[in-house]
């Protein structure tokens, strides 16, 4: 087995790669980052290169001490249609949201579950992220944005934040 820095294979806009980017910013592990644009040149995560660290060609996927674990949700977008996501990604959204909202309201303290950092929250800030990508209002979910922005200040939150990671486009720079 291989022991050193763990790696991250990750691509900025992922939501599945920014959990994992802030459970070791929470950790306070240092990691390396080895960008994988799921865009670029068709899918870099289609490449033999990536295939031979995760033979399910997606990100994010963790490698520490040897071993890959992965994970990722992009192939629903994919199989939903280019011209469905949208529609798709905002029912979605606003389904779990409507479900989670009424939850909160036994569960929360300043975080969803009390007021520790729980893996509710890791879950919670990304997809209030793709929630704004797909232009859901977030009207509805008071908790659920006042619990977002109490943990977007963070500094776990802010490093592993998309904007701010090394393969991000220059245009979409914090």
């Amino acid at each position: 087995m291989q022991v050193g820095k763990p790696i991250l294979y990750s691509y900025f806009r992922s939501s599945c790669s920014w959990r994992v980017r802030i459970a070791l910013a929470l950790k306070g592990i240092d990691y390396e980052t080895m960008p994988i644009s799921l865009i670029k040149d068709g899918g870099q995560q289609f490449s033999k290169e990536f295939q031979a660290v995760n033979p399910m060609k997606q990100v994010p996927a963790l490698k520490i001490d040897g071993i890959t674990i992965g994970q990722s949700n992009l192939s629903v977008l994919k199989q939903v249609g280019q011209e469905n996501q949208l529609t798709w990604a905002q029912n979605a959204i606003t389904s779990g949201f409507s479900a989670l909202e009424q939850i909160l309201q036994s569960t929360a303290g300043r975080y969803c579950v009390g007021d520790e950092v729980s893996m509710a929250d890791l879950c919670l800030v990304p997809q209030v992220a793709n929630a704004e990508r797909f232009k859901v209002d977030l009207t509805p979910y008071p908790t659920i944005s006042r619990i977002n922005k109490t943990l977007l200040a963070l500094e776990a939150f802010q490093v592993s934040h998309p904007c701010r990671q090394p393969d991000t486009p220059a245009e979409l720079r914090a």
